[in-house]
């Protein structure tokens, strides 16, 4: 079964159209353009950038093919950076907090956030022996571009998960250039998504994963309609545990022999708001995270470094203090968080969702190749349950 029209327009949106919720930039369908049924309204471009301000860029690897040459290829990795408050608000922290779901993975300056609740900078999203250099180039970009800050501080955000079935991981080949690259050329707007940056050679329940992002427009009683969107780097799962809008896919398609042969891989995500919040508020959305990957299957395998951070764009001007000058912050009442946790949970599930369906089978090392998900498969399953919106 092919896959179904637009349901927007009745007919498939040509690359590039006005419908970038339905197809990315490059004219790569979406899980909305499948027709798979998910719940909330997204901003216009339905990723993390819809959050005013926030800027991602990408830098992507891909050389060489064959039999795995260490320090040589094939190569199939890259960077991807997140800035909250884009580049020109970089010197300008943002209220911030982090969960853990599961440890087995690394996310820098970690401890400042959970001690400070701020988040300062650039986040960065690579491979696992790459992180180190992916937080040493940005205290770089940072000390170039605001010597006055870094002089005085630095620790920056940088996370990794494993991408070593496809890349040559231990032939480090991701430098300091090529996450200033990133760095710099990050911008706003609608978001490529699937094998590039940091996503390069990631696998999320057996099949080709990578970068997956949504956005949730949310009213909020008294503030008007806020808007939350996560980015994820999606690199976990077993095949037999995908879930698609309730539906078990992942059982239903046959695996094969797998790259993966254990469970294993990482997630990190990404949640940004311009919602007025605290630290211990943005804690509290890192959380929910974690029901989205549930919708989608997870377990959080022992082997799974999932790994959050959530941060809010508002109260910028609660940063212009000096010395120990009391300082003031709007923030929501506890109360009214509950359409927040219901748009991470959502934004999580699509996320994941489109990092799987707008993404394309990859061949890396030793000529391993890891399949995409197939598209008229899912589409027939979701019709076969009555899940499908045609």
């Amino acid at each position: 079964m092919p896959p179904p029209p637009d349901p927007e327009s009745g007919t498939p949106p040509a690359a590039g159209s006005a419908a970038q919720p339905l197809r990315t930039p490059g004219g790569k369908r979406r899980a909305r353009g499948l027709g798979v049924p998910l719940e909330g309204r997204p901003g216009p471009h339905n990723a993390i950038t819809d959050v005013a301000g926030v800027e991602v860029g990408y830098t992507t690897l891909i050389e060489g093919s064959g039999r795995l040459a260490i320090g040589r290829g094939p190569v199939r990795t890259g960077v991807t950076a997140l800035l909250p408050r884009g580049k020109g608000g970089a010197d300008v922290p943002a209220f911030a907090g982090l969960f853990s779901l599961n440890g087995n993975g690394e996310l820098t300056g970690s401890h400042w956030v959970e001690e400070s609740g701020q988040l300062e900078g650039p986040i960065t999203l690579t491979n696992t022996f790459s992180c180190g250099i992916a937080r040493d180039a940005t205290v770089r970009w940072q000390a170039e571009r605001y010597p006055h800050l870094v002089h005085a501080w630095g620790l920056p955000v940088a996370g990794e998960t494993w991408d070593g079935e496809l890349n040559d991981i231990a032939g480090f080949h991701l430098r300091t250039e090529h996450v200033l690259q990133a760095i710099d050329g990050a911008a706003g707007g609608p978001l490529e998504l699937g094998s590039l940056g940091g996503g390069t050679g990631m696998i999320c329940y057996g099949f080709k994963g990578g970068n997956g992002s949504a956005s949730r427009l949310v009213p909020i009683e008294g503030a008007g309609e806020c808007t939350l969107g996560v980015f994820v780097q999606a690199n976990f799962g077993s095949r037999n545990e995908l879930v698609i809008a309730g539906v078990p896919v992942g059982m239903h398609i046959p695996s094969g022999s797998e790259a993966r042969p254990r469970p294993g891989g990482s997630v990190i995500a990404v949640v940004a708001t311009d919602a007025p919040l605290l630290p211990h508020q943005c804690k509290r959305l890192a959380r929910r995270v974690s029901l989205g990957l549930a919708r989608t299957g997870s377990v959080s395998h022992d082997g799974s470094g999932d790994i959050f951070i959530a941060f809010s764009t508002a109260n910028q001007d609660a940063w212009n203090m000096s010395g120990s000058s009391p300082a003031t912050a709007a923030y929501l009442p506890n109360e009214g968080l509950d359409p927040l946790f219901s748009a991470v949970v959502q934004a999580t599930e699509e996320a994941v969702i489109d990092a799987l369906v707008a993404n394309e089978t990859m061949t890396g090392r030793d000529d391993i190749t890891v399949h995409a998900l197939p598209h008229e498969r899912v589409v027939d399953l979701l019709h076969r349950h009555g899940r499908l919106i045609t």
